[in-house]
């Protein structure tokens, strides 16, 4: 039994890409497993960049605006991901019309690569009679400073 738990963990570990030298019990390997889990699991959180904007929605559009949020193309949704775009929201102040919007992303370098995508030009045009744009459509956004996290 001790041999099989033995044998599926170090298969575990070498498929997860855990490094696992001339380990010979299972609390060694258990030990190296969860520094291994930990130390990844730190890395992550080390390289993900959280970000935060505002821009503002034009007044009585807070329905067609979310609307079509709740309809976002496929193709959009694709290209934030491919970008390393992930736990995405945008809050609306309703009082201010002022949008609210924070994310994480991985890899900055694709990450500033979206505005140069026409998937991301078109949207641009089909959400500028909803919220303040500059002169390409893109939205009027203002980068926010961070000023307090807690994980």
């Amino acid at each position: 039994m001790v041999n099989n738990t033995l044998n599926t963990v170090k298969k575990f570990c070498i498929k997860g890409g855990f490094l696992l030298k001339n380990l010979k019990t299972y609390d060694e390997i258990q030990v190296n497993f969860y520094s291994s889990i930990r130390s990844f699991y730190y890395s992550l959180i080390i390289y993900m960049y959280r970000l935060g904007f505002k821009m503002k929605l034009h007044a009585g559009q807070a329905e067609e605006y979310k609307r079509r949020h709740d309809e976002l193309w496929p193709e959009l949704g694709q290209l934030l991901k491919d970008s390393t775009v992930s736990d995405y929201s945008i809050f609306l102040d309703e009082e201010t019309n002022i949008l609210f919007g924070t994310l994480k992303v991985e890899d900055l370098e694709k990450f500033n690569q979206i505005p140069q995508n026409p998937i991301t030009k078109r949207w641009w045009e089909y959400m500028a009679d909803v919220m303040d744009t500059n002169p390409d459509n893109s939205p009027v956004s203002v980068d926010l400073k961070d000023v307090f996290y807690l994980a």
